[in-house]
């Protein structure tokens, strides 16, 4: 009798869960990549993020592997989108200074 209670719980629980996971580590992802690419077209640059980031570590001074790139470009991509806007800037900054 709890098996009838039971079994449709537990699958209940496991499609949930399944679901939250395909969600947070693949759609999320999907969705915050999409919505850098727009603010970079928005404004007109024609960069990609992981350029950006090599670009802005470069004229830093710091040589950083493709993988730091990467994870870099995860991090800045889903939790603070506008690092992309402004390591642009510092990057446009600087090339206008050497000038």
């Amino acid at each position: 009798m709890a098996s009838v209670i039971i079994i449709p719980i537990i699958i209940v629980a496991i499609v949930g869960l399944s679901g939250y996971l395909v969600y947070r580590f693949l759609i999320y992802d999907l969705y915050c990549k999409r919505s850098v690419k727009q603010s970079l077209q928005k404004y007109n640059i024609r960069k990609t993020p992981s350029q950006i980031i090599k670009e802005y570590y470069e004229n830093k001074g710091e040589q950083i592997s493709h993988q730091q790139i990467q994870n870099l470009e995860k991090n800045y991509r889903q939790n603070e989108p506008e690092q992309f806007l402004a390591m642009y800037d510092a990057l446009r900054d600087a090339q206008k200074n050497n000038e």
